[in-house]
């Protein structure tokens, strides 16, 4: 264990867990109509909030178009809105409504500043309205500018914008920033640190994995290509993906969050694609199926994982089948793997998953096909957000990964045969955790900026090339084809039952 006088500074990263709701003691107000003060989170998964956000869109409001063209129940203004038309006690008790890392930043400073990473990403704040002030040496505490307060107003939450705009935030920082005077004496006592150690404006999750991995060139990159970041993708692969991307100009793209001005590197628009269950769909699967405690226990017995397991069986299937190849073994299984929703690129919350090809078999083996089926419908839908991208500015042709499934080897080279493009896996292979480690170094002085940190710190480890094999190629144009024919099956389908009902 490191010694607390050795840490130079610090970052937060927690997962992103939306709204969180206090009173003005600090004392956590319930967002749940059990009343139990203790459930004082919205987590982003949560989609209560459709219909408000359906209004919200059916306004039409200019901010819309920063998040890809409309909101999505995951963003805050739709819960928030929830939270005042279901719960009207804990809305009028309520003092501060923060994003999880911005809470604990000011638990741990004393500062209610909040990130530009959160504010810009979750709650429609314009980052680039503080464009003229990235030249400032410091730039902490920058007066919040960029709530439109016509939007709030607009859609029922014009209550926020009282005391220039104190409950959902008053001042923003660039990530990185350090926040106060550092850890307070009560913080840094609860820590078992020293206090005033600097502790940098945070980053939601993926958004530290972002600034982890994103800056891990390939061997060939030039280091003075300063547009070679532009041309990546990371892919921040856990219970959900997010697919960061950033350019240099604002890329306006149907269906995907963004343009984000400097909510993860201050400069850089942000683009950020995702599926809301990936890793939760994996898990989905496999525990729902009748043999899944079997399959456990026999993992459990040889020492690894279930998933390690599945592709052995797998690996094992392709031999005894004699098939051309591993993937072919879902020829007559497709995923549609919407089971949470679309975010992106089709921004269809009400979206269902699809699963065409079952069979009565509730073997084993039948699971391990239904599991690799499920990594393919999620690597095409990677290859959606990657091809709708390109198709809207973007010029991406290598992707990375991080998170707990790139430590999947089946998963990622499924994704780098499906999309086409190399996929990096970086050196140090907890890169959120790097992340939020680059947040602290930056607060501390250590580097001059966040992007200078990012390309000290960042490093390629095994790089994960496409098959060069026609047949795989082939293969998988042909199961992609079937992939975005299962939605739109599906919106047909979904209007012949509202006609009927009608």
């Amino acid at each position: 264990m490191l010694m607390a006088k050795k840490y130079l500074g610090s970052g937060l990263q927690p997962h992103v867990l939306l709204v969180v709701a206090v009173d003005a003691d600090g004392s956590p107000v319930t967002v749940s109509r059990s009343g139990d003060s203790r459930r004082n989170i919205i987590v982003w998964m949560d989609h209560r909030a459709v219909k408000q956000a359906d209004r919200i869109n059916s306004l039409d409001s200019p901010v819309l178009q920063y998040c890809g063209g409309s909101i999505s129940p995951e963003m805050q203004p739709p819960k928030l809105l929830w939270v005042k038309e279901n719960l009207k006690e804990s809305w009028s008790m309520a003092f501060r409504w923060m994003d999880l890392s911005d809470w604990l930043s000011f638990r741990a400073t004393g500062d209610d500043t909040r990130s530009l990473c959160t504010t810009v990403c979750k709650w429609t704040y314009l980052g680039h309205a503080h464009m003229e002030q990235i030249v400032v040496k410091d730039s902490r505490g920058m007066e919040a500018c960029g709530w439109d307060d016509d939007f709030w107003e607009e859609i029922g939450l014009g209550d926020l914008l009282d005391g220039h705009h104190a409950k959902i935030g008053r001042s923003v920082a660039f990530p990185g920033h350090p926040l106060g005077s550092g850890l307070t004496p009560t913080a840094a006592k609860e820590l078992g640190l020293v206090s005033g150690i600097p502790l940098g404006t945070s980053l939601i999750d993926a958004h530290a994995g972002g600034v982890g991995v994103m800056e891990s060139a390939l061997p060939s990159d030039s280091a003075d290509d300063k547009e070679a970041i532009c041309h990546r993708m990371v892919l921040v692969c856990g219970t959900s993906t997010c697919h960061m991307a950033v350019s240099r100009n604002k890329l306006f793209i149907p269906g995907v969050w963004g343009p984000f001005w400097s909510a993860m590197i201050p400069q850089f628009w942000l683009t950020e694609g995702g599926q809301s269950a990936t890793g939760a769909l994996l898990d989905h699967i496999i525990q729902n199926h009748v043999v899944s405690p079997h399959i456990a226990n026999h993992a459990a017995s040889q020492g690894i994982s279930v998933y390690e397991l599945l592709n052995k069986m797998l690996e094992t299937m392709g031999q005894e089948l004699n098939s051309p190849f591993l993937a072919a073994l879902t020829k007559d299984i497709h995923v549609l793997p919407d089971f949470h929703g679309n975010r992106s690129p089709i921004a269809d919350p009400t979206a269902n998953g699809v699963i065409y090809g079952l069979k009565l078999d509730t073997s084993e083996s039948e699971l391990a096909l239904l599991y690799y089926a499920t990594v393919q419908g999620i690597a095409y839908g990677t290859r959606h957000i990657v091809e709708h991208c390109n198709a809207h500015g973007h010029k991406i042709d290598t992707l990375l990964a991080c998170g707990g499934l790139a430590k999947n080897p089946l998963y990622i080279q499924e994704h780098a045969d499906i999309t086409g493009y190399p996929i990096i896996l970086p050196r140090e292979s907890e890169s959120v955790l790097l992340g939020a480690a680059i947040l602290g170094a930056v607060a501390a002085k250590k580097y001059p900026s966040l992007h200078e940190a990012m390309k000290a710190l960042n490093a390629a480890g095994q790089v994960v090339y496409p098959s060069k094999d026609p047949k795989v190629k082939r293969y998988h144009e042909a199961k992609y084809k079937v992939f975005r024919d299962l939605y739109e099956k599906q919106l047909s389908y979904r209007s012949s039952i509202t006609e009927a009902l009608a």
